[in-house]
C-alpha cells in the first residue's frame, strides 16, 4: 500500500474519531462556541507538530502563490467547520458524517474541472455510489 494511501487511512479514522468526541464536547456549549474552542486546540496541536518536523528553511521558503493558496483553504475549511458543527450540534452522527463526506464528490469533480485529474470510470462509479448513500442516508 502506498504510504500517502496508508496516511489517508488514518485521517479517515481520526475524522470518525473527532466526530464522535466532538458530539459529546457540544452537549454544554452552542455549535459556534464549539467550533472556536476545537480551533485553538487544533491550532496549537498543529503548531506543536511543525515545529517537531518542518525544517525552518522549508518555513522561510514558502512563497506568497502557496500562501494565498493555503489562505483560501483555511476559510473554506472554517466554513465547512462551521456548518458541519451546527449540524452536527442538532443531528444524529451518523447521518451528518456522511453527508459531509460527500464533500469525496465535490473534489473529485473540482479536482477534475481545476487540476486536471483524470475522471475514470472507478472515480465516477464511486462517486456515483456517495451520492446514492448519501440520498439513502439522508431520507428518514
Amino acid at each position: 500500500m502506498k504510504p500517502w494511501l496508508v496516511d489517508a487511512f488514518i485521517a479517515m479514522t481520526f475524522a470518525g474519531v473527532t466526530t464522535v468526541i466532538a458530539k459529546q464536547g457540544l452537549a454544554g456549549v452552542s455549535a459556534e462556541l464549539g467550533i472556536g474552542v476545537r480551533t485553538v486546540f487544533v491550532f496549537f496541536f498543529v503548531m506543536a507538530f511543525v515545529l517537531f518536523v518542518v525544517p525552518l528553511a522549508e518555513v522561510k521558503a514558502i512563497d506568497s502563490a502557496s500562501l494565498g493558496w493555503l489562505a483560501i483553504s483555511a476559510l473554506t475549511t472554517a466554513v465547512s467547520w462551521v456548518y458541519f458543527y451546527k449540524a452536527l450540534k442538532h443531528g444524529d452522527v451518523a447521518t451528518v458524517a456522511l453527508v459531509d463526506k460527500g464533500s469525496v464528490v465535490v473534489a473529485v469533480i473540482l479536482a477534475w474541472l481545476f487540476l486536471n485529474e483524470v475522471l475514470t470510470l472507478r472515480l465516477v462509479l464511486g462517486a456515483a455510489l456517495i451520492v446514492a448513500g448519501l440520498l439513502l442516508i439522508s431520507r428518514k
